[in-house]
């Protein structure tokens, strides 16, 4: 069986096409369907929101990140033993990278999944039909199916919507009410994550209600289209290890599935460790992984777990290869300094100093090139990441350049993240190896 797709997608971020995804996830698997979920681009939040909402682990698939043979790959195996995937867009249906590449739609041409457009039509009535008949001609090889209307005022103005689109009659139809209950609460990076949600399955239940309630799932369904068939295993990026302690938890979540399953498939162990919880990494681990997250709002209790912090120089002494990633990479640095100007003592690993006093966005892909050997490997090597924080770097001293770092075009190169034995980090997430 190899399940057909849909990409739920939006002319704009803000569009609803998160809650609705949630919703079909939960509404379908409440009906006994197969389902399986991926999220468009560099997404660390959304996807957990996905395996809450389907059951299953959600993967990213990025048409600017990923090389032809893993996404390929990685979509293949999630259409296989499913009925139905649904794949959710990112930012607006044609938004990627600084270049133009790597949008949604982008995507959608190469799994050959339709498209089914939701459009918030809260402040515009008979001229959603225009945003829809313009995003359907603007590219001839991304099939947009469907169209649902979110955040309908009410009968009379669903009742204009109905009669505007009959003329156009897209394969689907649907009108979502306006329900205010039908919000999630966000911050700096995005959503609050899902695991900080108490209330998360009722959230999820009540989304699924709404879909189930106003949606034709049975017409969903048969909107949707085969995919891609490629099948294989990926290795995003090579195993720091042979026993490899990742650190989970509310302070360090931002890890890819695809990439922990990646090292597995590579023969590598994984263990996890918590470091809220003043966890170290096990004692026979030969890599540490400190993925991103918001250490910044846990930065009190961070430079208070004693056990954390030993165990890390304890891995760092006895050679261990440590790699840390925008928040760990901060942990493994000197000093951070929070929101409230207070500034607390890190691993001491790395000569990093970071702030969250004076915030400043940095956004964006990037192209990397090892300068110097680390756990990731030898010097030059390549892959592709994406950046996307608000600290502010104070000092990046002892230690020497992990990588040399140009953005989606080429341009803006300059040295990224910090080398110091066989400790390293970056505030750029990793995505892949390049092509």
């Amino acid at each position: 069986m190899n399940g057909p797709g849909l990409i739920v997608a939006a002319p704009a971020s803000g569009s609803g096409k998160t809650v609705v995804t949630l919703g079909l996830l939960r509404a379908f698997r409440r009906a006994g369907v197969a389902i399986a979920s991926a999220k468009a681009g560099p997404d660390y939040i959304d996807p957990a929101f996905h395996a809450a909402a389907s059951g299953a682990d959600c993967v990213n698939l990025d048409g600017w990140g990923m090389r032809d043979q893993t996404l390929a790959g990685l979509a293949g195996n999630l259409g296989q033993d499913t009925e139905l995937v649904i794949c959710e867009g990112v930012m607006g249906l044609f938004d990627g990278a600084v270049d133009g590449t790597g949008s949604t739609a982008d995507l959608a041409a190469r799994t050959g999944w339709p498209v089914v457009l939701v459009i918030d039509v809260g402040g515009q009535a008979a001229s959603a039909l225009a945003v829809y008949e313009g995003f359907a001609r603007h590219r001839p090889d991304v099939a947009i199916v469907g169209v649902i209307c979110n955040r309908v005022g009410g009968p009379g103005h669903e009742r204009i919507l109905r009669e505007a689109f009959a003329a156009a009659s897209p394969d689907f139809l649907g009108f979502l009410p306006r329900n205010p209950a039908l919000s999630l609460p966000d911050r700096h990076l995005g959503l609050v994550q899902a695991r900080e949600h108490a209330a998360l399955e009722e959230f999820l239940d009540s989304a699924g209600e709404h879909i189930a309630d106003h949606l034709d799932l049975d017409a969903l369904r048969t909107a949707a289209r085969p995919g891609l068939r490629a099948r294989g295993t990926a290795t995003l990026l090579p195993p720091l290890g042979h026993r490899i302690a990742v650190a989970r938890d509310d302070a360090f979540a931002f890890t890819y599935t695809a990439m922990l399953q990646g090292w597995r498939n590579d023969g590598a162990s994984i263990s996890f460790f918590s470091p809220l919880s003043d966890e170290g990494p096990a004692a026979d681990a030969d890599a540490v992984y400190l993925p991103g997250g918001y250490p910044e709002l846990h930065a009190g209790r961070l430079a208070a777990n004693g056990c954390f912090r030993d165990g890390l120089a304890a891995a760092a002494s006895r050679s261990a290869s440590i790699y840390g990633e925008c928040g760990g990479y901060m942990a493994l640095g000197a000093g951070l300094v929070d929101g409230e100007g207070v500034r607390h003592e890190m691993a001491g690993l790395l000569g990093l100093e970071t702030s969250f006093a004076d915030r400043r966005l940095h956004l964006g892909y990037r192209r990397l090139r090892t300068t110097r050997r680390s756990g990731l490997g030898e010097s030059g090597l390549r892959f592709r990441g994406h950046e996307f924080h608000y600290a502010s770097v104070l000092e990046e001293g002892r230690g020497d350049p992990l990588f040399h770092a140009e953005d989606a075009r080429g341009e803006n190169g300059g040295p990224r993240g910090l080398v110091s034995g066989t400790v390293a980090g970056s505030f750029v997430h990793l995505i892949d190896c390049e092509a």
